[in-house]
């Protein structure tokens, strides 16, 4: 068994992840900021589940400080890397601009670095669809040229995939890029779509439904992507340097999307059309061959089972959900 660090482990992927790597016997050692981007209490409450398995280490910093990143790794001496924090948003970027200089740039840069000097065995990492800006070939493949970000959250996605490119050719330290599309699921990040289109039509409250509603995803459920991302911790089948998408191959329109929340949820979406967001990509849609053949990635879910588990968790835990939605129009970020 293995001795995993993992970032961004109270986050939405690195909770289902680290839940997955522990109950296959491994050590997992969690670092998490827990910073006010969303209520803390969601990243608390998926921290203290892990917390119940004595091989999850939960650890508290800042990932852009390079001592406490030297004091990680010393401490604990992992021998693979899964990097998932980050600043997540592509419309936060556009008001925050420092955040993601600190969160995706500094702090990737001490993570690699360290791995590079502790011979860690594969540093992976998140990525995202989202560098392929205004690209309109589908489906999105990995050879496409992503030289184009619309936002500053893609333009350090791309910066951290040739940042790895680098300690790659320089150093031999095994890369691996994973550029997700969409997540969502259960237990999932109160800033996506998902999550507060439901709370909204829940509370019978205006949708803003942008490009109306004439945007398409390629929704990726939780759990196929957890399957995605354990397996380019372990697979054999991996180049020294890797980029690969995870998505579901399935795009869908928003207002299909809509259709099918109001359908679970009983309730009849009031929709407020709204022009185009900056830094907004029109569609996402994953060519996944290369996923299938080097980690034998194959989506399961789809897209109505998906949300329809997504819907009984968010009315199971209401008072979540709710404190969730006070923290939003308190912070509004």
């Amino acid at each position: 068994m293995s001795t995993i660090l993992i970032t961004g482990s109270a986050g939405f992927i690195g909770f289902f992840v680290s839940r997955e790597l522990l109950k296959n016997g491994h050590k997992v050692i969690g670092v998490d900021n827990f910073n006010p981007y969303y209520l803390p209490d969601l990243k608390l409450e998926r921290d203290k589940m892990l917390t119940q398995s004595r091989n999850y280490v939960s650890v508290k910093g800042d990932l852009s400080v390079r001592d406490f990143v030297d004091n990680v790794y010393d401490s604990y001496k992992p021998e693979l890397v899964l990097h998932l924090a980050a600043q997540a948003g592509v419309r936060y970027s556009l008001k925050n601009p420092y955040t993601y200089q600190k969160s995706n740039l500094e702090a990737f840069v001490n993570l690699i670095e360290k791995a590079k000097m502790m011979g860690v065995q594969r540093f992976v990492y998140a990525s995202s669809s989202s560098v392929y800006g205004g690209n309109t070939k589908m489906p999105y493949s990995e050879d496409d040229p992503v030289n184009t970000p619309i936002s500053l959250y893609a333009a350090t996605k791309r910066s951290n995939e040739l940042m790895a490119y680098t300690y790659t050719h320089l150093w031999k330290l095994q890369t691996v890029g994973l550029r997700f599309f969409t997540v969502y699921g259960p237990w999932g990040r109160p800033d996506m779509a998902y999550w507060s289109f439901l709370e909204n039509i829940r509370n019978q409250e205006p949708v803003r439904v942008f490009n109306y509603g004439r945007n398409k995803r390629d929704f990726t459920y939780i759990d196929d992507i957890v399957a995605g991302v354990v397996a380019s911790l372990f697979s054999d089948r991996l180049s020294p340097y890797e980029i690969i998408n995870l998505g579901n191959n399935k795009p869908v329109e928003l207002m299909e999307f809509i259709q099918t929340l109001e359908r679970l949820s009983g309730k009849t979406a009031i929709m407020q059309m709204v022009e185009p967001q900056p830094g907004d990509v029109v569609a996402t849609y994953a060519d996944i061959a290369n996923a299938a053949q080097k980690l034998g990635f194959e989506p399961k879910t789809e897209l109505s089972d998906g949300l329809e588990f997504f819907v009984r968790w968010f009315d199971e835990h209401i008072p979540l959900t709710e404190a969730v939605r006070d923290f939003r129009k308190g912070s509004n970020p």
